[in-house]
């Protein structure tokens, strides 16, 4: 597991506020049901869509079909935003995931992300991993990838706390 600096930034926070562990903050990851994915198109105008998602491995991973405006995105530019958390002002904690998205291959990996979308959802995300492609259930391929994180931010609400993670 990787473990990062983690810090509140006082900036952003009340005076009560404490840092949110990064044990926490990956709590928060894994039980998240759906997230934003922020991309760039290529002439620079941001692109945001809803999708699922899960944590496996240490980094996040998605899919997209191969014509979705996200995957065009990622051929051009591979830094990626993934948030999620509430719409709620008091309560939870809102979660940002930065990093580079890069398509993923690796059977190894596939399969224990398979595993992980199946188990999340109950087996609702069947993906299979077979033929160097990545399956959805309804039997049509889809592009797998995998974000290492490079800062991860996590805002509490109720006591305001500002939490930065640096890899």
């Amino acid at each position: 597991m990787r473990t990062p600096v983690t810090s509140l930034d006082t900036r952003y926070s009340s005076p009560k506020a404490s840092a949110i562990t990064w044990s926490q903050t990956v709590e928060e990851i894994e039980a998240a049901e759906l997230f934003w994915l922020a991309t760039v198109r290529s002439d620079g105008r941001p692109h945001v869509t809803p999708l699922v998602a899960v944590w496996a491995r240490d980094e996040l991973h998605f899919t997209t079909g191969p014509a979705e405006q996200k995957t065009l995105n990622l051929r051009t530019n591979a830094h990626v935003a993934l948030t999620t958390g509430r719409n709620e002002w008091n309560d939870g904690v809102d979660v940002v995931v930065e990093g580079v998205a890069q398509r993923q291959s690796d059977l190894a990996v596939m399969e224990d992300v398979a595993t992980v979308f199946q188990t999340k959802w109950d087996g609702r995300w069947a993906y299979e991993p077979r033929d160097g492609g990545f399956f959805h259930p309804d039997d049509f391929e889809v592009e797998l990838y995998s974000v290492l994180p490079t800062k991860v931010l996590a805002f509490a609400k109720g006591t305001f706390g500002h939490t930065v993670h640096n890899f």
